[in-house]
């Protein structure tokens, strides 16, 4: 029978950890999410300002362009909502309930996320079919005045979530909306200059559509991912064949099973697994160090660990690679 490093040794060597190593951290980390609550707030204020702005001066220079780029622009302010509300709900304390916290909202929310920015692809090329039917003039100075300020609120917005866009989905979902927001404001600035000088009013539909593909192809990656942690899957920066290795050689390991990598949240790992000490238990401080090099070799969070001496006949009935 084996020892059971789960919740009473691992939540020790946990807290253990967390003492030694994570002090310091709490306070950056702390000081990151009053940034992030700030960001989320600018980005919401400015892009709901401007959607306002692009409908009464799209329907002023009768453009689909504008039209759709502020139809976007809302679709963002309420993936904004439901990026920043995520956020938040992961940095409240696990309950009996929810002995995660609410960690897992922010995988959930990239994944309303990238489905949102679809949907909103899909009525905009159905809008632009109908355009392309039946076009319109277009004014085309107030076009370019209206997507040049687009550009800058965009390229603002993007720049708050720049930073947290490298380790958390989340985030990169919030940074990939804006930076698409500049991108198709650039494009409708361009098309208003088009049409102002050849009298093009079908480049407006058109360009409409091209913004459209370029929207989808940029969110199919967050929607994989998201998915993909949705369903438990190890996350794309960790190589699980590697872990495995590690956790293989360590000194008195002769076997590893059960082991599972996961996105506990958009932005952090974890882990658990069956370790074969034949010698006998290693003990704590073998533990913590094991845990604190995972992490810093592999970015996982949280460790959990169970420990046998492989001295039953039975064996562990988790051993079986295919039993779960």
């Amino acid at each position: 029978m084996g020892l059971h490093h789960d919740h009473d040794a691992a939540h020790g060597h946990h807290e253990h950890h967390h003492h030694a190593h994570d002090h310091g951290h709490h306070h950056g980390h702390a000081h990151a999410v009053s940034n992030f609550g700030r960001a989320f707030l600018i980005g919401i204020t400015l892009n709901l300002l401007f959607v306002g702005t692009e409908w009464i001066f799209g329907i002023m220079a009768h453009s689909l362009a504008l039209l759709a780029d502020a139809t976007h622009n809302l679709g963002d302010v309420f993936g904004l909502a439901l990026a920043w509300g995520a956020h938040v709900l992961a940095q409240r304390r696990p309950t009996e309930r929810f002995t995660y916290g609410y960690r897992g909202a922010s995988i959930l929310t990239a994944l309303a996320n990238a489905i949102l920015l679809l949907l909103v692809a899909g009525g905009l090329a159905w809008e632009a079919f109908h355009h392309i039917t039946a076009p319109q003039p277009v004014e085309g100075k107030l076009v370019i005045a209206v997507a040049i300020v687009g550009v800058l609120i965009n390229g603002i917005t993007a720049w708050l979530f720049m930073s947290g866009s490298k380790s958390d989905l989340n985030m990169r979902g919030a940074y990939l909306h804006m930076l698409t927001d500049a991108a198709v404001s650039i494009a409708v600035a361009v098309t208003g200059a088009v049409i102002l000088f050849t009298g093009w009013v079908w480049l407006d539909p058109l360009v409409s559509l091209a913004l459209v593909a370029l929207i989808t192809i940029g969110t199919w990656s967050l929607l994989r991912d998201s998915l993909k942690l949705a369903l438990q899957a190890v996350p794309e920066s960790i190589e699980f064949r590697a872990v495995h290795g590690f956790l293989k050689n360590l000194p008195g390991v002769s076997e590893v099973h059960d082991l599972h990598i996961w996105g506990m949240s958009s932005s952090e790992n974890a882990l658990t697994a069956h370790l074969i000490f034949p010698g006998g238990h290693p003990g704590d401080a073998a533990l913590q160090k094991i845990s604190h090099d995972v992490e810093e070799k592999f970015g996982i969070h949280h460790v959990t660990i169970q420990i046998e001496l492989g001295d039953s006949a039975t064996g562990c009935a988790l051993a079986p690679e295919h039993v779960v």
